[in-house]
């Protein structure tokens, strides 16, 4: 293990939790502060090293960048690729017509940044097994890199299928060519990882946010779990998240995508940025989504906005909306900001707005500091109402109808006359009110895509939404010819491609 100076203030080569080096006399510009690593911070014989290096590797353009919303957001049927006429002409014919690249740089991006976190990972792991004791903090780190491991896998095998799996360290470019492994191969993999996951990781981290928890291993357990309709073991999972008291939806909705709510009572799983203007560990996320404008409102690359069928799906009054909705020629909360007119789309992604005091501060328009929220409470509530339902009974349709108002309770504050609090006691009714709040309260957040995948309705949906050339095959995307052509023809094309 590296041994660190103990008046070295932190880790700078992988670490992804820092600590704000500026101070401020406003409070709220203070941020960051997620404390500083020495080396009284690591246990003798601990992974820290290796697992800082898997956290770094969560900020690739392919794991949280404009490929993996292009993979998870765009092809939703309510949103659209954005950006401006030129930009649209190339992609949107792939990402928002379903006429699939093999060649295109977001999956072949995309492919090589879950393979390497999935490498880094297999660091950690290798690495441990060569330990003699495994200590309490070696089994934590075990934890992280198994819960790393099995969010890579599960978005690839949502997003291609059937996919290689390399579980082991690469020691020569031949070992990484595997032939791909069936999907419930893959889950098995997803299943054993989170397993330990769960048994390894602590239920917080003392002054160190942002790293992984019990939590987030049951969520994303939760999550794996409904994907494939297992409804009773996802019920299971997601109240052992909800009854762990460690998260709530105590925060208001209008203010859980503003830096000074990041990693707060809602996130389970977030991915951490900074930037200061000096030091850069940065995230893409903001910047490919941002207003794509001039002068001060060059905010960004503009892809991936809200279409007319989000804007419609909102409710009469549902604060919500003007949360997730940025329009262009109007005055936008909460910064009092008046977009221009004849920017090139009518509105834009909310959700990686940021704060005009910190693009000033930090010298920069582009949103590098802005964390990646990747799975928030309000997600596991809405996914245990649907689990509940789907499990039914008279004790089930309770819980289905309980955590259901708690998310509309908060979306709804204090006003009364919105939103009015679902009773049916219908199963089909109570289904389709929850698919509709997860529509809403998760607007843009990469979820829609998946979710209308594993309902079985989405080939009707996109179709309804005006994409007629969607068909079944488009669920899983091909495989990058350039990774086929690598595999001297190991790997196989997904059908029909």
């Amino acid at each position: 293990m590296k041994t660190y100076n103990k008046n070295n203030v932190m880790l700078t080569l992988s670490v992804v939790l820092l600590i704000l080096t500026a101070s401020c006399s406003t409070d709220w510009l203070d941020i960051k502060p997620k404390g500083r690593f020495t080396e009284d911070d690591l246990p003798t014989g601990s992974l820290e090293e290796h697992v800082f290096a898997a956290y770094a590797g969560l900020r690739s353009e392919g794991t949280s960048g404009l490929q993996y919303v292009g993979l998870h957001n765009i092809r939703s049927d309510d949103a659209d690729i954005g950006s401006n006429d030129s930009d649209a002409s190339v992609a949107g014919p792939i990402y928002d017509a379903f006429n699939y690249s093999l060649t295109h740089w977001y999956s072949v991006d995309y492919w090589s940044g879950h393979y390497s976190l999935i490498n880094l990972t297999n660091n950690v792991l290798s690495a441990a097994d060569s330990l003699d004791n495994l200590t309490e903090g070696t089994l934590t780190n075990i934890g992280e890199a198994k819960f790393l491991r099995a969010w890579a896998y599960f978005n690839l095998v949502r997003t291609f299928g059937e996919v290689p799996i390399i579980d082991f360290r690469i020691t020569d470019q031949g070992s990484a060519i595997r032939p791909k492994s069936t999907v419930s191969q893959v889950y098995e993999l997803i299943d054993a990882d989170l397993q330990d996951a769960v048994a390894y990781l602590p239920e917080t981290w003392a002054g160190f946010d942002g790293r992984l928890t019990r939590g987030a291993a049951l969520s994303l357990q939760t999550q794996t779990f409904m994907a494939r309709q297992r409804f009773a073991e996802a019920l299971s999972s997601a109240q052992a998240v909800i009854n762990s008291g460690a998260y709530d939806l105590s925060v208001p909705y209008n203010m859980i995508f503003r830096e000074e709510s990041e990693n707060s009572k809602e996130s389970i799983f977030e991915i951490q940025a900074y930037h200061d203007g000096v030091q850069n560990f940065g995230v893409t996320y903001a910047s490919r989504q941002g207003v794509r404008g001039a002068g001060q409102f060059n905010l960004g690359w503009g892809f991936n906005i809200p279409n007319q069928r989000l804007i419609n799906a909102f409710e009469p009054g549902d604060p919500r909306k003007d949360v997730t909705i940025l329009w262009s020629d109007s005055t936008n909360a909460p910064y009092g900001e008046r977009l221009p007119a004849g920017l090139d789309r009518p509105y834009w992604n909310k959700k990686i707005y940021t704060n005009p005091a910190l693009r000033s501060r930090y010298g920069s328009l582009q949103g590098q500091w802005f964390n990646v929220r990747m799975i928030r409470y309000a997600d596991i509530v809405l996914l245990a109402a649907e689990a509940a339902n789907e499990v039914g009974g008279d004790a089930n349709i309770d819980l289905a109808l309980d955590y259901l108002e708690q998310v509309r309770a908060r979306a709804r504050g204090a006003n009364p006359n919105i939103l009015p609090e679902v009773t049916t006691r219908d199963q089909e009714e109570l289904r389709q009110a929850i698919r509709h709040e997860r529509q809403v309260e998760l607007g843009m957040e990469n979820q829609r895509f998946f979710d209308l995948v594993r309902w079985g309705i989405d080939v009707q949906t996109m179709r309804a939404a005006g994409y007629p050339s969607y068909q079944v095959k488009h669920r899983f995307y091909p495989i990058p010819q350039v990774e086929i052509d690598r595999s001297g023809g190991v790997l196989i094309q997904n059908p029909d491609y």
